[in-house]
């Protein structure tokens, strides 16, 4: 049974030639190990939930990332400074909040307290909070804004469905978690300022939760994260280092630009198949 789930998991990513290593971590059927206390249930079919679907019942759209899009000026990220500054607003004055000797509760306290700039609502992050692996998107968008949480769209879904294919899930492994907290007006990109605002919020997270692997969802999520300009086909398929931090980082697509780009699908699963390797390491 477990097999058969596994093998429809990959078909619906149009991968049905593809199988594990035989002398892998996940050879045959996917098998939890520590940190993977229990397989997760599916939620949904995998082939419904990575229909086109219509703009109404979309998450955080992401922009455009075909290979040869740049970073745009307005939401490339400043200099990285030191740990705990990260990117600032040009306009910004003085050494950002010190949220060093925040637990879980006051962080998330003290991003209720900040302006919401037009927002509903912060969303500050769901998921395991000691799990191995941090998954950072872009920004809200309206369903997270409504909810609160990250990812409940059919993106998220359609997230959900991937981790689930290399035996991750937020309820045991993964936590999830985007580099703005508050939904940027009409969906856009956030600016340098929004970014900066926020980026300390990001880090406490970080060094709260000490993750092993950070996977970065989309263009503006990694190129923030890693300080670059580099097209997202650049920065896929490789290991990155956060700046200033012994931690790595994976590049992938946003879920919400599979949805509108299903031939990218394989692509991503490349991608899975990278982190799932790394969580075989984790493991060993």
């Amino acid at each position: 049974m477990e097999s058969r789930s596994c093998q429809h998991d990959l078909q619906a990513l149009g991968l049905t030639e593809w199988t594990f290593r035989s002398d892998g971590p996940f050879s045959g059927a996917l098998r939890p190990g520590p940190g993977l206390r229990q397989r997760p249930k599916p939620a949904a079919d995998m082939a419904q939930i990575a229909g086109s679907g219509s703009s109404a019942d979309r998450d955080k759209e992401a922009p455009h990332e075909p290979e040869t899009i740049k970073a745009s000026a307005e939401g490339a990220p400043a200099k990285f400074k030191a740990p705990m500054q990260g990117p600032r607003a040009a306009d910004e004055d003085g050494p950002g909040p010190d949220l060093s000797g925040m637990d879980w509760a006051a962080l998330e306290s003290y991003l209720a307290g900040c302006d919401h700039r037009g927002a509903a609502r912060p969303v500050f992050g769901v998921g395991a909070r000691a799990g191995d692996v941090l998954i950072v998107g872009e920004a809200p968008g309206a369903n997270e804004d409504q909810q609160g949480v990250p990812f409940v769209g059919r993106a998220g879904k359609l997230l959900d469905r991937m981790l689930f294919a290399i035996g991750c899930s937020r309820e045991h492994n993964v936590y999830i978690t985007n580099i703005c907290k508050f939904r940027p007006p009409d969906n856009r990109d956030p600016t340098a300022a929004e970014v900066a605002a926020d980026w300390p919020i990001l880090e406490r997270q970080i060094e709260l939760m000490a993750p092993r692997l950070v996977v970065a969802l989309g263009r503006v999520a990694a190129q923030t994260l890693l300080d670059s300009k580099e097209p997202l086909g650049k920065l896929r398929g490789r290991m990155h280092r956060y700046p200033q931090r012994e931690l790595d980082v994976l590049v992938t697509y946003h879920p919400a630009y599979l949805l509108r780009s299903p031939q990218q699908k394989a692509r991503a699963w490349d991608d899975l198949r990278m982190i799932a390797r790394c969580i075989g390491d984790l493991e060993s």
